[in-house]
């Protein structure tokens, strides 16, 4: 059974080829039933960091063109334009890449909780959809645990910052202390919420938070504070405010040029920031070229992402350690997993054997009791147990397939009726 990955991330692709792959959570669904077309199974992992998918099946020539296809689809580029963006990886290494990444070690944030999260939401989504087989349902398992082993037994996610709080830090960087400053976030879901969050914490004296539903808006307002309006206010809200978040999971732009210059218009040179950590993008970047404005995005954040890799290196080591030890467990598995069709078959063939012999050997004894019949055939049952322990050990443990190439050449075993 092959395992295959292709993917985009923030160091292959930029950012206006990110956004083309990017599927939200409410478009999950849908999306894992355009990806059958191409494939039996698979699971889409897809975040503001990423999109990857990842395959299973018998061929991994056929996995890797499913996964392209299906990736090409997403990007509008079939014909392979964007080829030196994707990476492709199969069977361990595929597995490896999603262990690191559960655990935060592919992040943009090193050690981001948020992660990990996603990483079940995709495979509850998969299974939901019968896309998850054997495979990838274990083998995102086994990340899940390798990322939950991290974030326990080392202090990389402590005090780890996250795509939310560095966007008010870029903010801070931008304007200086933010007490009495006003901020408006477009955007109502987990990222609004951290916004919001350390906004406050920061000082921020007025946020107003817009979404395309009044009653999400209020409900976030609610647990974190600050002012909820609707998306009609965007103008009055935007000739006022000091800073500008957006985390807006809309598929479209919500922020256009005009908008932002009527705007401007009413603030008398007075700037603002703007910042844009949604994926797709909010805000159309011709905005960054109106006089007065400055717009960020999700890929201006890359200096305060080295400082804090930087501050975590000794947890990042420790890491390390937990998904090899992981990545160990796997392997056996999996190892185990691809002879069971020999190791089937090898049973079933000594038991044929084991069965017919025995039936002959009943008929040349006198009539034994039921007693008699069921030890005599515990017994042989047991020689047979005890001479196949050795082989079945070998076919496991194997690293190369060669002990199954032979046992399955020296008992002429067809594994394939046992898959």
């Amino acid at each position: 059974m092959q395992l295959g990955l292709v993917g985009i991330n923030y160091n292959t692709a930029p950012l206006a080829v990110r956004e083309k792959a990017s599927i939200n959570f409410e478009k999950l669904g849908e999306s894992l039933s355009s990806l059958r077309r191409h494939t039996h199974y698979g699971i889409i992992l897809s975040t503001c960091n990423r999109t990857e998918i990842y395959t299973s099946g018998s061929d991994s020539a056929v996995l890797e063109k499913a996964g392209l296809r299906f990736l090409g689809s997403l990007t509008g580029d079939e014909g392979g334009a964007c080829a030196d963006c994707i990476y492709i990886l199969k069977n361990i290494e595929a597995a490896k890449h999603l262990f690191r990444v559960a655990a935060g070690l592919e992040s943009m944030v090193v050690g981001e909780y948020e992660i990990l999260g996603q990483v079940g939401q995709a495979l509850d989504a998969a299974a939901k959809a019968g896309m998850a087989d054997l495979l990838l349902n274990h083998v995102f398992q086994g990340a899940i645990q390798a990322g939950r082993r991290v974030r326990e037994e080392t202090g990389i996610s402590r005090n780890a910052l996250s795509i939310s709080s560095i966007a008010v830090n870029l903010a801070e960087e931008a304007l200086g202390k933010l007490s009495g400053r006003t901020m408006l976030v477009i955007g109502a879901g987990e990222a609004g919420r951290l916004v919001v969050k350390v906004a406050r914490d920061r000082g921020v004296s007025r946020i107003a938070v817009a979404s395309r539903t009044h009653q999400r808006a209020a409900a976030l307002v609610q647990k974190v504070g600050g002012t909820p309006v609707g998306l009609d206010c965007l103008p009055q809200e935007l000739s006022t405010a000091d800073i500008v978040v957006t985390c807006a999971g809309a598929p479209h732009r919500m922020l256009g040029t005009d908008q932002i210059e009527k705007a401007m218009q009413s603030r008398e040179g007075r700037p603002i920031v703007i910042i844009d950590i949604a994926l797709p993008r909010n805000v159309d970047p011709e905005v960054g070229n109106i006089t007065n404005v400055s717009l960020r995005n999700i890929d201006d954040l890359t200096s305060i992402y080295e400082t804090n890799r930087e501050g975590r290196l000794n947890e990042i080591g420790m890491a390390e350690g937990i998904v090899e030890d992981e990545m160990m467990r796997l392997a056996a598995w999996w190892k185990a997993l691809e002879v069971r069709p020999l190791v089937s078959a090898l049973m079933a063939k000594a038991e044929e054997i084991r069965d017919r012999q025995f039936g002959k050997t009943l008929r040349k004894l006198r009539p034994l009791s039921a007693e008699e019949q069921e030890s005599l055939e515990a017994m042989t049952k047991s020689i047979v147990n005890k001479i196949l322990k050795d082989p079945i050990q070998y076919l496991k443990a194997d690293g190369d397939g060669e002990h199954a190439r032979l046992i399955g050449e020296l008992f002429q075993l067809d594994a394939e009726q046992h898959k």
